[in-house]
């Protein structure tokens, strides 16, 4: 076996630290009480302060409303692929979601849109305001969130706990939030799960899925296609009526219910990682759980694997039955946990890796003679992390980094040499301007060289290839902070010297590189509770705004255009524009937070500071001689507030 290889690596460290915490059985009995409460049309939630957790519960018990049901099948479509999303109820999250989860939707088109259950996604934003008001007072009092739900409550609770992730990025993104669901069924397509590991969200979602039970595998078969039988099961998600499903079903309907669901679970497991982009597919961490114990797996493939080996290794019975013995599932693992676990009858295992595979069948019920386990063991090798562990491949990134600091140190000494120049242009313009020099030329290689290096750390990043605390760790940070500082200004010269600003528009709106708002946000997150920066004696070696330059250029254009502008309301809002820059950068250079290159001579900055002189001084004898006369001569002037003059 390859030594560097890491099973299990992130879902084993989940796995026990629930096992080994309350966790799981608080969330479990908040998800009783929850589904005692009476059917509503949105559902209802329970919640619970135990110390400095909150927990919130989602109610399983709601009325099922006909947004659920499959589309009319005379409904038109466009396409196969649209065809298949409406089959399947699929919506897209950032157009019916309200902007409610921003971050999973902002994938700039480069991907299939993120797409989630329509009806489960209704249920949601049916309970949204009351959720939400209650969501801020349990923050209020707590350090951590756990958010809970079994059966249809358990994606209830995913939506709300992708939203209070969205919401408190921007607010405290320090606070930890936890999502546990019991017997969930699945909430959306591929480009979902990708855009939750894209946002290092994955170990936030832990689903707790037993043996055979049907629900979480429900929706792999298509719902176009539902028979009477599935049909009646979409009218009893909810727990307590789930049990009487059973009873009124006979042994040949759950038989056909059963081998319906298991047809279409095979077919998705055996097309692995090229699964339909449509179909839905699982996020986070699962939790399978049987008598004998537990095993968690976090790959998405593996995890449809194993939810068709376990599936059908169950009966028409036990997958209806399964879905209301979480309670007990719950009660047994963390219990297992704190026992010794011995090898069955047979031969040791021949090293740690198969000892692990045997423990790991062994907590699911799997005995080595089963016809199973093979199939098992290749599940768990796809969970297994491919090549290195994540924290081999940052290491193997360090050195990479430490490769490309000439390029960096390149870029710095030019630098130096522009803001020392006789021409007094500093580093930006002197880089915008640039003609056939070699030295510009060279350095704009290695501004190519240092995008392509963190363009690879930031897919690294979407392909959960990384530490998932990476994003936190002070040199990455530090190190994507000089980057951005350095090299971005070059990225603005750029764009405005090949006049993509006259193709795509403005710098900052349509032409920045995702990499440098990441790098933004890691940023901020790092300085949520460090102390303001003591007042500077000199001037910075880099500018503290890494799109200042793009500001800059923003507010010359808008210079141009008040000159030319008849219209009394677009004249003001230009003023507005510029006066809010020109406080802005004038606070910046008074607190010494741009670099030498800002204030030189012949600078674009300095430009501007001349035009917007000459322009108010033009406006200023205008007004002075049309409107005041009597100021004729006067040394003070009326001022500008908006493009309005006060006197």
């Amino acid at each position: 076996m390859d030594t560097e290889a890491s099973p299990f690596e992130s879902s084993e460290m989940v796995a026990s630290f629930l096992a080994s915490t309350p966790l799981l059985n608080e969330a479990w009995k908040l998800c009783s009480v929850a589904n005692t409460a009476a059917a509503a049309p949105y559902g209802g939630f329970v919640t619970h302060q135990i110390g400095d957790v909150g927990y919130f519960a989602f109610s399983s018990n709601v009325t099922m409303t006909s947004s659920l049901s499959s589309p009319s099948s005379s409904s038109s479509s466009s396409s196969e692929e649209e065809y298949s999303r409406r089959s399947r109820n699929l919506v897209a999250l950032g157009s019916a979601g309200h902007g409610f989860f921003s971050p999973l939707t902002n994938n700039n088109g480069e991907e299939e849109a993120v797409m989630v259950h329509a009806g489960l996604l209704n249920l949601f934003l049916g309970c949204f305001q009351s959720v939400q008001n209650q969501m801020v007072e349990v923050t209020k009092n707590s350090k951590s969130i756990v958010i809970t739900g079994h059966s249809i409550g358990g994606t209830t609770a995913s939506l709300c706990a992708l939203w209070l992730l969205s919401y408190l990025q921007s607010v405290s993104p320090s606070r930890s939030v936890l999502c546990i669901t019991f017997g969930s069924p699945l909430l959306g397509n591929e480009s979902l799960s990708r855009a939750i590991l894209r946002e290092r969200w994955g170990g936030n979602f832990c689903h707790v899925v037993s043996k055979h039970d049907i629900m979480p595998r429900l929706l792999f078969a298509p719902l176009a296609s539902y028979t009477t039988q599935l049909h009646l099961l979409m009218q009893h998600w909810t727990a307590p009526q789930f049990g009487n499903l059973g009873v009124q079903l006979g042994d040949e309907a759950k038989a056909e219910l059963f081998l319906f669901v298991a047809a279409h679970l095979q077919v998705a497991s055996e097309a692995g990682e090229e699964r339909a982009t449509s179909s839905y597919c699982p996020f986070g961490n699962y939790l399978f759980c049987s008598q004998e114990g537990a095993i968690c797996v976090d790959n998405a493939a593996s995890v449809i694997k194993m939810m068709y080996l376990t599936f059908t290794a169950g009966n028409p019975s036990s997958c209806i039955e399964d879905h209301l013995k979480y309670g007990e599932y719950v009660g047994k693992f963390c219990s297992q946990f704190l026992n010794k676990r011995s090898f069955m009858q047979g031969e040791l295992p021949q090293s740690s890796w198969d000892a692990g595979v045997a423990l790991a069948l062994q907590s699911l019920g799997i005995s080595g003679q089963e016809s199973a386990s093979e199939p098992a063991k290749e599940c768990l090798k796809i969970a297994r992390r491919l090549g290195r562990t994540p924290n081999l491949k940052c290491a193997d990134l360090a050195v990479r980094l430490s490769r490309i600091t000439p390029y960096r140190a390149e870029i710095e000494w030019y630098k130096g040499s522009c803001d020392k120049s006789d021409e007094k242009l500093g580093y930006y313009d002197a880089f915008r301007q640039r003609g056939f020099s070699k030295m510009g030329h060279r350095v704009n290689m290695n501004r190519h060289k240092l995008a392509a290096f963190w363009n690879g750390v930031i897919e690294m990043l979407d392909k959960n290839e990384l530490p998932h605390n990476f994003h936190r760790r002070a040199k990455w940070v530090n190190a994507s902070q000089f980057y951005m500082l350095l090299v971005e200004p070059l990225e603005i010269a750029e764009y405005y010297r090949s006049n993509m600003h006259l193709v795509k528009g403005h710098y900052l709106k349509h032409g920045r590189e995702r990499r440098f708002e990441i790098f933004d946000r890691w940023w901020r997150e790092k300085r949520v509770n460090e102390e303001e920066n003591r007042k500077r004696i000199k001037f910075a070696g880099l500018t503290q705004d890494s799109c200042f330059w793009a500001k800059v250029e923003e507010a010359r254009e808008c210079v141009a255009n008040v000159r030319s502008e008849s219209d009394a309301r677009k004249q003001a809002l230009l003023w507005d524009s510029i006066n809010n820059f020109d406080m802005y950068a004038a606070r910046l250079v008074e607190r010494k937070e741009v670099s030498e290159d800002v204030v030189a001579k012949n600078s674009s900055y300095k430009k501007l500071l001349e035009e917007l002189t000459e322009l108010r001084s033009a406006v200023h004898s205008f007004w002075t001689v049309t409107q005041f006369p009597s100021l004729r001569g006067a040394t003070q002037f009326p001022s500008l507030r908006g493009g309005e003059v006060v006197p």
